[in-house]
C-alpha cells in the first residue's frame, strides 16, 4: 500500500526542505523561479561587455578570485528572496527551525530546565519536530544518576498530548521516547493528506471523505536507533466515514464506507440469519457497509451494520478467518453505585458454566451447525462476561459475551 512519490517530491524532501509541507503550488513557483533565474542569466551572458570582462578576468587572477565571492553573495541573497516568494511569507520559520531547531523549543520556568545541555535541547527539538510534528511545552527535567540518564516530560498526558523522553546524561543522545498528540485532520502533514483520495479509491470507498481528526503515537525503546511513529487519520462526510493508518510514512490500513453492491448477496443473507439466531427477531434493514484493508495483518474485513444495534463482521486473512455477530447496543448497564457494579461483575464471574452453555449452544447450533460437546470451556479472567469454547485438535475457538441473566449478546468464531 506504499504511495509512490513523484520525482520532484523525492527531490524536495532533501535538505533543507525535508520536513516542510511542500505542495504542488510550491512546485509551480519553484519552476517559475528557475525559469526567471535562467532568463536573467542569459541576459547577463548576452551583454555587450560580458566577453570583454571575461577576457580581463583571465588576465587578472586576483580579480578572478574576488569576483566569484560577489557572485556567491548575490546568488545566496537571490536564493533566499526566491524562497520567500516560493513559500509565500512562510519560509522564515521552517528555515530558521531547520538551521536552529532549538529556537522553536518551548521551556517552562522550572529550574530543572538548566539540566538540559545545548545538545540535549537540539535533540529534543528535532525529535518533537520530525516525529511528533509539533513542539510541546517541557514541564519537567530530572537527572537520574543511577541509570546515567536525563528524564524529560512535556505536554500533559491528561490532555492527550505528551512527550516522555530519556537522554544519555553523558552524551546527550536519545535513548527512549514515548510521545502522543492529537490534531485537526487538516493539520496533518501534506505528505499524508495527499494520499487520502487514492487510498480510498483503492478499496472502492468514497474519495471525498474529509479529514476530521488525526492521532499520532511515537515510540522508541532501548536499543533502537530511531523512533517509530504511528499516525491514524479519521475521515467523514454526510454519506459515510473511514480511517487510514500509517506506520512511519507507509499506509498499512485503509477503512471506509462502501456501497452495498460491493458485498456478496450470500454474505448479506448469512448475516441476516445469524442476527435472527442471536436476537430471536427478524433482522432490521442493512444500514451501511465498511471495508478495511489491513496490510499489516494481511487481512480484509467487511463490517455490515443492520439498523442501529447489530453488527456482523467477516474477517479473511492469510493466517486466520473470523466471523462475529453482535448486539453492540448491549453492554455494561448504567448503575448508580460502586457496590452495584461490584455485585454485577461478581455475578458474571461466578456464573455456572452449564448455564452459559445452555444459552449459547442452541444459538451456535443454529448459526454454524456446531455441537459444543467436544469444546472445552474457558472463562476470560481479563474480560468479565466473556468466555471461550475451544476445540483443541482443530485450533478452532468460539467466543461469547453474556449478561447477568446469561443472555448471549455476541458470538465470534475463529479458524486458524
Amino acid at each position: 500500500m506504499r504511495f509512490k512519490d513523484e520525482e520532484w517530491e523525492k527531490e524536495i524532501r532533501k535538505e533543507p526542505f525535508a520536513s516542510s509541507p511542500f505542495q504542488d503550488k510550491h512546485k509551480q513557483n519553484v519552476l517559475r523561479q528557475v525559469e526567471w533565474m535562467k532568463s536573467d542569466e542569459e541576459h547577463v551572458y548576452d551583454a555587450p561587455d560580458y566577453k570583454q570582462k571575461q577576457h580581463t578576468m583571465k588576465r587578472n587572477r586576483r580579480t578572478v578570485r574576488s569576483r566569484p565571492r560577489k557572485v556567491v553573495v548575490v546568488t545566496t541573497v537571490a536564493a533566499v528572496a526566491a524562497a520567500g516568494i516560493i513559500w509565500n511569507g512562510q519560509v522564515l520559520e521552517p528555515i530558521v527551525e531547520k538551521v536552529y531547531p532549538v529556537s522553536a523549543l518551548q521551556l517552562s520556568d522550572d529550574p530543572s530546565m538548566n539540566l538540559l545541555t545545548n545538545k540535549m535541547k537540539r535533540i529534543v527539538a528535532i525529535t518533537m519536530r520530525d516525529y511528533l510534528g509539533k513542539q510541546l511545552l517541557i514541564t519537567k527535567v530530572k537527572n537520574m544518576p543511577i541509570s546515567g540518564r536525563v528524564y524529560l516530560e512535556a505536554g500533559s498526558e491528561r490532555d492527550g498530548e505528551y512527550a516522555i523522553i530519556w537522554l544519555d546524561a553523558g552524551t546527550g543522545d536519545l535513548r527512549e521516547v514515548e510521545m502522543r498528540t492529537e490534531m485537526e485532520g487538516s493539520e496533518l502533514e501534506h505528505r499524508f493528506l495527499r494520499q487520502v483520495p487514492g487510498l480510498l479509491k483503492g478499496i472502492n470507498s468514497d474519495p471525498t471523505l474529509k479529514p476530521i481528526s488525526a492521532r499520532r503515537y511515537v515510540k522508541m525503546k532501548q536499543g533502537q536507533e530511531k523512533p517509530v511513529w504511528f499516525t491514524t487519520l479519521f475521515l467523514e462526510n454526510g454519506k459515510g466515514s473511514g480511517s487510514i493508518e500509517w506506520t512511519r510514512d507507509e499506509a498499512v490500513s485503509v477503512s471506509g464506507t462502501v456501497s452495498t453492491d460491493t458485498v456478496s448477496k450470500d454474505l448479506i443473507t448469512d448475516a441476516r440469519s445469524t442476527i435472527e439466531a442471536l436476537s430471536g427477531e427478524p433482522a432490521p434493514a442493512l444500514k451501511s457497509v465498511t471495508f478495511t484493508q489491513n496490510d499489516k495483518q494481511l487481512e480484509e474485513t467487511t463490517s455490515l451494520y443492520f439498523g442501529d444495534r447489530y453488527l456482523v463482521r467477516s474477517v479473511g486473512g492469510r493466517f486466520s478467518n473470523e466471523y462475529t455477530v453482535m448486539d453492540f447496543q448491549r453492554g455494561v448497564p448504567e448503575l448508580e453505585t460502586g457496590e452495584e457494579y461490584e455485585l454485577y461483575f461478581e455475578k458474571l464471574s461466578n456464573m455456572d458454566e452449564k448455564i452459559i452453555r445452555q444459552n449459547a449452544e442452541p444459538i451456535i447450533q443454529k448459526m454454524f451447525g456446531i455441537d459444543l460437546d467436544k469444546y472445552t470451556f474457558e472463562r476470560d479472567t481479563n474480560n468479565v462476561g466473556m468466555a471461550t469454547f475451544r476445540l483443541e485438535e482443530m485450533s478452532n475457538t468460539i467466543q461469547v459475551r453474556y449478561e447477568e441473566d446469561a443472555r448471549i449478546t455476541m458470538i465470534t468464531i475463529s479458524e486458524l
